[in-house]
């Protein structure tokens, strides 16, 4: 069996990889470089020539190969292409050996895997209370959500601070102790106000809190860290299983939130897991994107005793839902692996004619005085 092409979809803002085999096999990945998907698409086609001919289930060597190729350069557009391209392979691999993905990893660790829901209101704390009450009616035991109003830039620092603390405590009391709340600041804040904000919602027994401060450096998320006393997740923007040893070492903290279509798809995400293990660090990935990359999350969750929550985007919702055969099975808040060979989705090429590309702009928020806001 031989690679023989290597073609790209875009469904929405949804970058898909289909790999074709000479025997006419063929497996699909997903990227998630969403920001520039364009860019992980033109580096899919560029390391893509190169792999034709391949032996597809010389999946590690291929990943390196990629990872190497034109001169070792790095970053999310050649993470976001290794992602896609390796999922594809794996998908190829389970369906030659008719095994599902999770199989091939090593069998089951867990036979079902706890969602934590998203999509949380987050304009007021009574907005917020009643969508998180709305996710724990449904079955989940576990709610992420980011206590920052649109207007938070112009905010005094106290006020932030405040409307902040407002929303987490009204979600506690609304949804009691039975329920894990994890926080997601999404880079908004300043590294003092941070931990300051950290030191303030401590109370409410947090099950994490994610990206306190921007990505920019390990060793500022790790000065944050030092300070703060709960738990601190990190790694939705990180590629490669180095960044994240930094982070293990570094900033002590409590969740990886790889995202497996960006961070080194199934292989490199394996890794990242493997060294979570090793520093008792638990594995939340970061997953707001389509349905197959939740098919690749849900093979590794099933089969890494790392694996903690995974993150629960509406895949019963367009386009996500037009974009494969089958979404994984989601029931009272738990994910059912599926049997199927491969990933166990099938892609719906249909859906990139009925979803043209929709690129993403989001803006960075401007200041009153018309600075941009970092926080």
């Amino acid at each position: 069996m031989k690679i023989d092409k290597i073609e790209t979809f875009f469904v929405d803002r949804y970058l898909v990889c289909r790999i074709t085999t000479d025997d006419g096999t063929q497996g699909v990945g997903e990227s998630c470089y969403w920001s520039y998907p364009k860019a992980a698409e033109q580096t899919i086609h560029a390391v893509g020539q190169a792999l034709i001919g391949m032996d597809p289930g010389d999946i590690e060597h291929i990943w390196n190969y990629i990872w190497r190729y034109n001169s070792n350069f790095r970053g999310n557009s050649i993470g976001g292409a290794v992602s896609a391209i390796d999922m594809a392979l794996w998908d190829i691999k389970g369906k030659r050996l008719s095994a599902p993905v999770w199989d091939l990893l090593g069998g089951k660790v867990r036979h079902k895997v706890r969602a934590i829901a998203q999509g949380v209101n987050n304009d007021s704390p009574e907005n917020a209370a009643r969508d998180a009450k709305k996710w724990q009616d449904e079955g989940f035991t576990a709610v992420k959500l980011t206590p920052m109003q649109k207007d938070w830039p112009d905010m005094p620092y106290s006020q932030m601070l405040k409307m902040g603390v407002d929303i987490v405590a009204a979600v506690r009391e609304t949804v009691g102790w039975e329920m894990d709340i994890a926080i997601d600041i999404h880079r908004n804040m300043q590294p003092h106000e941070a931990v300051a904000f950290c030191e303030e919602i401590e109370k409410f027994r947090l099950y994490f809190v994610e990206d306190p401060i921007v990505p920019d450096s390990v060793v500022a998320m790790s000065e944050v860290a030092d300070k703060m006393r709960v738990p601190l997740a990190v790694g939705e923007r990180n590629v490669g299983v180095w960044e994240f040893r930094e982070y293990a070492q570094l900033t002590n903290c409590a969740f990886f939130k790889p995202d497996i279509a960006v961070a080194g798809g199934i292989t490199g995400t394996k890794k990242i897991a493997t060294i979570a293990e090793a520093h008792h660090i638990k594995i939340c990935p970061h997953n707001f994107q389509g349905p197959i990359a939740t098919a690749a999350n849900i093979a590794l969750a099933v089969s890494c005793p790392s694996w903690d929550v995974q993150e629960s985007v509406g895949e019963h919702e367009s386009p996500r839902r037009d974009m494969v055969d089958e979404i994984m099975k989601l029931e009272n808040g738990w994910y059912t692996p599926s049997d199927r060979p491969g990933l166990g989705v099938e892609f719906n090429e249909e859906a990139a004619g009925a979803f043209p590309f929709d690129p993403a702009k989001v803006a960075p928020p401007i200041r009153e005085d018309g600075s941009v806001a970092l926080r």
